[in-house]
């Protein structure tokens, strides 16, 4: 029987499982980063140091156009998700209701469905109401999407609130709405701006809902990469993975450190 009060590194057998595991995860991240900045045209074969790659992908018309519409979507689907699940944590927040826990497994619902099944479901509905497939179809999907991903940081931020701080604001005679936005914004902000982080980089990096609900014109990044695949990985490739990749662990970074901001 394992020790609670030992630390796992004692245990030989667990630290190689974990540096195994770490280093299936990242290797080939860290080969795709390497290979970007190869000279030769062949993606898989090392010849030189180069930055001609990344000069290609900037000067793509195509990529930017595709990169422009991602930004787009991930934009207004971010700001809409985020309201609706500020609103629904605020809403939540100290209420015991009959069907709570229902309510609260539908939110987070999107995170365990697969995600064709969502893709599929948001395609039959568009077709069964008569919208075309473009840009807006991919906001909407996006958005239902992204909901959980911005509710679950501002559920937990508003769950570390402390209740006084409002009992404070009403014993002063201030408005539920005064104190709301006075006291209870204010120290939910960082909850909702990481939410919002979150919300954003999935949208940028979906690729299975765009795939489906996108029509003409509505390709985005991750789409467009998929198209290149499919005629073979070159280096452009990899240079726009590992420019994806960073920005993607910039904001995700951030996301955690405002998210760990104390009250």
């Amino acid at each position: 029987m394992i020790n609670s009060s030992n630390p796992l590194w004692r245990y030989p057998s667990l630290s190689i499982l974990m540096v195994v595991f770490f280093l299936f995860l990242y290797i080939p991240i860290v080969v795709l980063i390497v290979l970007s900045f190869n000279q030769n045209q062949t993606a898989t074969i090392w010849t030189g140091f180069s930055l001609n790659w990344y000069k290609v992908v900037l000067e793509n018309p195509n990529i930017i156009r595709a990169t422009q519409n991602s930004l787009i979507v991930a934009s207004i689907s971010t700001i809409i998700s985020t309201v609706f699940a500020t609103l629904a944590a605020v809403g939540m927040a100290g209420k015991n209701f009959k069907g709570q826990n229902v309510f609260n497994g539908l939110v987070g619902l999107p995170l365990l469905v697969p995600e064709i099944v969502t893709a599929v479901a948001s395609l039959l509905f568009f077709l069964a109401i008569g919208l075309e497939l473009g840009l807006t179809t991919v906001i909407l999907a996006h958005t239902v999407f992204c909901i959980p991903f911005a509710y679950l940081p501002i559920r937990a931020r508003l769950e570390g609130l402390d209740p006084k701080l409002l009992e404070a604001a009403s014993d002063l005679y201030a408005k539920p709405f005064t104190a709301f936005t006075r006291v209870t914004l204010p120290l939910l902000l960082p909850g909702i701006i990481s939410g919002a982080m979150l919300a954003f980089i999935t949208s940028m990096d979906d690729f299975v809902i765009t795939f489906f609900v996108a029509g003409a014109g509505a390709t985005t990044l991750p789409v467009y990469i998929f198209g290149m695949i499919r005629t073979g990985i070159s280096p452009e490739v990899n240079a726009i993975s590992t420019l994806l990749f960073a920005a993607s662990l910039v904001i995700v970074l951030l996301s955690f450190v405002i998210g760990q901001k104390k009250t």
